[in-house]
């Protein structure tokens, strides 16, 4: 529903942040790991994700989309819920956590509160294949002022295509073709292609 709310800063914690953005103050959970990259800066921009129960909705903040795009595969997870992925990314880093998964360290997210053996067995199993899936550099944002080829392969990964083959189906159609091409006419070929 919510992609991000910008605004300036009127509350911060460790816990949640206040955000005021056009008159309206959201109250908006947020991991220590956001809480650091925050700064003392008046304005921000959160990635946020909505939680809607029956008796409450809650929003969720991020500081990139790389951690709101973990935080959405850790809630994925029978078991795990909001508060869980929350603590999780409050106890180690994203990177970290995705190291972790893909490379089968139940040991590492076994160390975080509230994640026991068989939770931990649970996520390296549900999320390990995933991960490898969308590639080590899926935390980081993409750049904004990203080229052509840059943008396909970021929206041929979002649509679940695999790293690896989106770009080397990209490249083919690149090299056959000497004239300026669209980020539209990119994706157009390599869905036939893939």
């Amino acid at each position: 529903m919510y992609d991000y709310i910008d605004g300036k800063l009127a509350f911060k914690s460790p816990a949640y942040v206040v955000i005021d953005a056009g008159g309206v103050g959201y109250h908006i959970n947020i991991s220590l790991n956001t809480y650091s990259q925050l700064g003392s800066h008046e304005r921000c921009k959160l990635f946020v994700w909505l939680h809607v129960k029956e008796d409450a909705h809650t929003l969720y903040g991020f500081a990139d989309e790389g951690e709101r795009r973990l935080f959405l595969h850790l809630v994925s997870i029978s078991g795990i819920g909001p508060s869980t992925g929350r603590m999780m990314l409050s106890s180690i880093t994203p990177t970290e956590i995705q190291a972790a998964i893909v490379q089968g360290n139940v040991a590492t997210i076994q160390k975080i509160k509230g994640i026991g053996p068989k939770s931990a067995q649970r996520v390296i199993l549900e999320l390990q294949d995933k991960l490898k899936k969308e590639g080590p550099d899926s935390l980081t944002a993409a750049p904004a002022n990203a080229t052509v080829r840059e943008e396909a392969l970021s929206a041929l990964v979002t649509l679940g295509f695999a790293k690896n083959a989106a770009e080397k189906v990209i490249e083919q159609h690149m090299a056959k073709n000497s004239d300026v091409l669209t980020v539209e006419q990119l994706i157009k070929f390599a869905l036939k292609s893939l």
